[in-house]
């Protein structure tokens, strides 16, 4: 099977922040893979902007070493990588110096009526600097299109702040807050597996469903970044953005259409449906974590620099939807570092038959589950109640349908990286599949009572074992109703 690749209209693509991370390791990986299927057109452009005093060809050097190490040989034809370089150019500015715009709008007028997409791959505190310095130099108007990443806020007050700081410039039809789960192709088929399919909406509710599970499992400590993840944790890393976005998809109701302000609509819904958890119902559904140190690996607290932290790596949530579709339906989210395995999984657990016909003859009667795996292994399966073969006794064991994708679509076909596609939509000008600024608020506003309820209690996250599946009482909390996790 082969991908239907669209060309886009030619556009400007300015990335500030050119020489992090972000853009050496996910952003020109991306871009390239986009030009080497040639939807980009040969027009389009792509200016990288930093503080760091290169020229284009130093900046094009440290793209080509990105390049060799994050796309395989086998992908990097040396025609192509040249064709590639050949697009980008290297602009010095410090962003806080009004003064110091001079030389983007020079680029930018050279084609004043192309689509333009600025890609802040910068830390938030600069998000309000950069808007306002694209308003004065004049390039904030007209097909201008802003793209942030997370964080989006520490709280909700900083969150409602950041809003208002891109606001002030960029409407929220030209502002595109990304979330590179949003991007994964199980993520959207979960969409499709919804709503292009008349299989599962009648027993998507609370009378067929038994509970939910969203894990968001990583076997890799916090290393090197323990000095900045201390200040943010998992609640702010994951659960804010990536796992409430997943709920969001599960749990929201049909749109009127699929496109950006209908699909937002109803997973903003969901979101202020959340019941609260604040106080003591906070503590109760709620469950914090460390990783311990092991004679070959250091401790949360040892990444971390702070012997006193109190800064989860792992967060298991019990959450409850109140309306008329999820009522009594429990959501359970967890994340953690340093677990038994790298998995994302979302897993819909349906309710028993009320009754087994089958009496003594069989094995007790599994749920189904339906799981969408987003990592390792992207795909969905299905596990199903089905007779063992053979003569003797009426045996019934669990027998998953497997849909890899990797196996469905064939060796030739490579499951593109997230933000692929992401770039892509902004340039179309497709908002589905980034967050609007009163989702990410409504977000905030269901998570900080948690953080407080946390902070008042004084207790300490519970520690677990490195490559355990974390804290211990993560698992009575599920085993209180008589559920447990599934296997990471």
């Amino acid at each position: 099977m082969t991908s239907v690749v669209i060309p886009v209209k030619p556009f400007d693509l300015v990335i500030f922040g050119a020489t992090g991370d972000l853009a050496m390791r996910k952003l020109l990986p991306a871009l390239f893979r986009r030009h080497a299927v040639a939807q980009i057109p040969e027009e389009a452009r792509i200016v990288g902007v930093s503080m760091s005093e290169h020229s284009t060809e130093e900046f094009r050097e440290l793209a080509s070493n990105a390049l060799t190490q994050h796309i395989p040989e086998d992908e990097l034809d040396e025609t192509l990588l040249a064709s590639f370089l050949d697009r980008l150019s290297y602009i010095a500015n410090d962003v806080t110096d009004v003064n110091g715009w001079t030389e983007l709008v020079d680029t930018m007028a050279l084609f004043p009526d192309r689509i333009r997409v600025f890609y802040l791959a910068v830390g938030p505190s600069l998000f309000g600097a950069i808007s306002r310095g694209l308003a004065s130099a004049g390039l904030s108007d007209g097909k201008a299109r802003l793209v942030v990443e997370k964080p989006l806020g520490h709280d909700l007050d900083s969150a409602k702040k950041l809003n208002a700081e891109i606001g002030d410039v960029f409407n929220e039809d030209c502002t595109y807050r990304i979330d590179h789960y949003l991007g994964k192709e199980t993520v959207q088929n979960l969409m499709a597996l919804r709503f292009a399919n008349a299989l599962f909406e009648p027993i998507w509710n609370a009378q067929s469903i038994d509970h939910v599970q969203i894990t968001a499992a990583e076997s890799l400590g916090v290393g090197t970044r323990g000095g900045y993840y201390d200040n943010s944790g998992a609640m702010r890393d994951m659960v804010q953005n990536h796992l409430l976005q997943l709920l969001c998809l599960i749990a929201m109701e049909p749109p009127h259409d699929f496109n950006g302000d209908a699909v937002r609509d109803e997973k903003l819904k969901v979101l202020r449906s959340l019941k609260p958890l604040a106080g003591h119902d906070a503590l109760e559904n709620t469950v914090r974590g460390q990783y311990r140190a092991t004679e070959t690996s250091p401790s949360y607290v040892d990444e971390a620099g702070n012997p006193q932290s109190k800064t989860e790596c792992y967060v298991a949530i019990k959450a409850e939807i109140g309306n008329w579709r999820w009522s009594g339906v429990p959501f359970y989210l967890r994340t953690g570092k340093k677990l038994r395995s790298q998995a994302t999984e979302i897993a819909i657990v349906f309710k028993k038959p009320p009754h087994s016909v089958f009496g003594n003859l069989s094995t007790p009667l599994n749920p189904n589950v339906l799981s969408i795996r987003l990592q390792p292994d992207e795909g969905l399966q299905i596990e199903l109640m089905t007779k063992e073969p053979g003569p003797g006794g009426f045996r019934l064991h669990s027998t998953p349908l497997d849909v890899t994708f990797a196996e469905k679509l064939g060796d030739e076909f490579e499951m593109p990286d997230a933000y692929e596609r992401l770039l892509m939509d902004v340039v179309r000008g497709d908002q589905t599949l980034f967050m609007r600024g009163d989702e990410v608020e409504a977000a905030w506003q269901w998570i900080d009572p948690i953080m407080d309820a946390w902070e008042a209690s004084g207790v300490a996250p519970e520690t677990y074992d490195s490559g355990s599946v974390g804290p211990t009482a993560s698992v009575e909390m599920m085993a209180k109703t008589g559920r447990r996790w599934r296997k990471i």
